[in-house]
C-alpha cells in the first residue's frame, strides 16, 4: 500500500469551542451526579458517593499512569512507529497531577473517618483486648494503615507526576531546540528506563491499597497484574478514540491506517492478556478451593451475576471476535465501536472490583445483618474457628464446617438489589461521563501547548514511513 506524507500538516492544535463547551457540560454533569448521590440516599456513611468517587478517580488516574508507562516502554525499546502520535500519551500523562489532587479527599477521609470504604480503618478491631479482635487485619496492619495509604499515595503519585513532567518538558524542548545530536532523546530514554521499574513496583502497592484492600481479608498475588492490564486496555481504547476524533478535525494527517492497525493490535493483545490474567487468577483460586480466597469470587458470581458475566463478555468475547480479523483493525467504524465498549467494559471491571466489598463493609459498619452475615463474614468466623481447632478439637472443627456451609446459604439468599451497587445506575454513568470529560479536557488542553507532531524527534521520519 502506498502512503503519501504531508509534511505541512496541521501541527498547532486549537481546542474547538464546541468540544470545550461539551466537556465543561460533562464535568458539570459529573459534579451534579456526585452531589445527588451524596444528598439523595439515606446512608449515614454515604457509601454510594464515596465508592463512585473512588471508582472513577482510580480508573482515570490509572489510564494516565498506563499512558505514561506505555510511552516509556516504547521509548526504552527504541520503537519509532508511535512517534507521530506520542503527544497524545504525553497529554494523557498530565492527568496524573489531577489524579493526585482527586485522591486527596480519599486520603483525608481515611485519616478523618469521612468514609468507611476500608474495613481496616477501624483500628479497634486490631486490639487484642477487643472481643471482636480481627487477627487477619492485625496481621496486615503493617501495610494496611492510614500512613501507608496517605503518604504512599501522595509520594508515589508525586513521583509519577515528576517523571511525566520531565519527559514532557524534554520532548517539547527537543522540538524547539533539537538538533541531530540526539541529546534530548537520550535524556528522555534515560528517564523512561528509570521510570519502568519504579512504576512496576509502586503501582502494585497503590492497587493493593486503593482497590484490593477493600476486601481486606482476601488477597491475590495476581491482582495487581490484573488491574493494571485493565487500565492498559482502557488506555489503548481511549487513545484510539482520541486520535480518530482529532483526525476527523484535520489533524494527524500523517497518521495512516497502519498506525491505527498497530493500536488495534495492542488493544487486541491487552484484551487477551487481561483475559489470561482473569482466567489464571480465577482458575488457581477455584482449583485450590481455599475459603479465604474463594469467597471473593463466590460472592460476585452468585450475588452479582450480571456484573460477573457481562464483564467477561464485553472485555474478552467482543474484542476477541471483532479484532481477530486484520481488516477490522484498519476500519474506523469498527475501531470506534470496539474501543467505546472496551472503555466502558473496563470501567465496569473496576466497578465490580470495588462495589461488592465496599457495600459489605458499609453494612457491617451500620449493623445490617443481611449483608454483614454474607459470605465474607461467615468465612471470617470459619477462619477464626480453624485457628482454634488445635485447642478445641472436634467441637471447633464442627464449628468450621457449619460456618463453611453458611457461606453458600448466605450468598444464595442474599438477593437484595442495591441501587448503585448491584448494577451501575444513571448516577454512576453520569459520574463516569463527568470524570471522562475532565480527563479529555485536561488532555486536549495540554495538546494546545505543543506541536501535535514532534518533527525534531529522531524517529519522526521512521514513524511517517511506518508499514506493517
Amino acid at each position: 500500500m502506498a502512503h503519501t506524507h504531508n509534511h505541512s500538516t496541521k501541527i498547532d492544535f486549537t481546542f474547538p469551542a464546541g468540544a470545550k463547551s461539551l466537556l465543561l457540560g460533562g464535568i458539570a454533569l459529573g459534579v451534579i451526579c456526585l452531589a445527588l448521590t451524596f444528598f439523595m440516599f439515606d446512608d449515614a456513611l454515604h457509601t454510594r458517593f464515596w465508592t463512585n468517587y473512588l471508582h472513577n478517580t482510580v480508573f482515570f488516574t490509572g489510564i494516565a499512569f498506563m499512558s505514561l508507562f506505555i510511552y516509556c516502554a516504547f521509548t526504552t525499546a527504541y520503537a519509532g512507529w508511535h512517534t507521530v502520535m506520542k503527544r497524545v500519551w504525553e497529554s494523557y500523562s498530565q492527568f496524573l497531577i489531577v489524579g493526585l489532587i482527586l485522591m486527596l479527599p480519599l486520603v483525608a477521609g481515611v485519616f478523618l473517618h469521612w468514609h468507611h470504604l476500608y474495613h481496616w480503618t477501624d483500628t479497634s478491631l486490631m486490639d487484642p483486648a477487643n472481643p471482636e479482635y480481627d487477627h487477619i487485619l492485625a496481621g496486615k496492619s503493617g501495610f494496611l494503615n492510614k500512613y501507608w495509604y496517605g503518604f504512599g499515595t501522595v509520594i508515589i503519585l508525586g513521583v509519577y507526576v515528576l517523571f511525566a513532567n520531565r519527559l514532557r518538558s524534554l520532548s517539547i524542548k527537543e522540538d524547539e531546540n533539537g538538533t541531530s545530536d540526539w541529546s534530548y532523546h537520550q535524556k528522555m530514554r534515560n528517564w523512561a528506563a528509570a521510570f519502568l521499574p519504579i512504576a512496576g513496583f509502586t503501582s502494585a502497592a497503590l492497587i493493593w491499597q486503593w482497590v484490593m484492600s477493600i476486601d481486606a481479608h482476601w488477597y491475590s498475588t495476581m491482582f495487581a497484574w490484573y488491574a493494571t492490564a485493565s487500565w492498559g486496555c482502557a488506555a489503548f481504547a481511549l487513545t484510539i478514540l482520541t486520535l480518530i476524533y482529532l483526525k476527523s478535525l484535520g489533524y494527524f494527517e500523517n497518521m495512516t491506517d497502519e498506525h491505527l492497525h498497530d493500536l488495534g493490535k495492542y488493544l487486541f493483545a491487552f484484551s487477551i492478556f487481561w483475559t489470561y490474567l482473569w482466567f489464571s487468577q480465577f482458575m488457581l483460586i477455584w482449583y485450590s478451593n481455599n475459603g479465604e480466597e474463594t469467597t471473593y469470587f463466590y460472592t460476585r458470581v452468585h450475588q452479582y451475576p450480571v456484573l460477573w458475566y457481562a464483564n467477561l463478555a464485553v472485555n474478552f468475547l467482543l474484542p476477541f471476535f471483532v479484532l481477530m480479523r486484520n481488516s477490522t483493525k484498519r476500519k474506523y467504524g469498527t475501531l470506534v465501536f470496539t474501543s467505546i465498549l472496551v472503555l466502558i467494559g473496563h470501567w465496569w471491571d473496576y466497578f465490580m472490583m470495588i462495589k461488592p466489598g465496599a457495600l459489605h463493609t458499609a453494612h457491617e459498619a451500620l449493623g445490617h445483618g443481611h449483608h454483614g452475615d454474607h459470605a465474607e463474614g461467615h468465612h471470617d468466623a470459619a477462619a477464626h474457628g480453624a485457628d482454634h481447632a488445635a485447642d478445641h478439637g472436634a467441637e471447633a472443627l464442627t464449628h468450621v464446617a457449619n460456618n463453611t456451609e453458611d457461606i453458600a446459604h448466605a450468598v444464595e439468599h442474599a438477593s437484595t438489589f442495591e441501587a448503585g451497587f448491584t448494577l451501575p445506575g444513571l448516577l454512576e454513568l453520569g459520574t463516569m461521563l463527568g470524570f471522562l470529560s475532565l480527563f479529555l479536557y485536561v488532555a486536549l488542553n495540554q495538546l494546545t501547548k505543543a506541536k501535535l507532531e514532534p518533527q525534531k524527534d529522531p524517529y519522526y521520519e521512521e514513524s511517517l514511513h511506518h508499514h506493517v
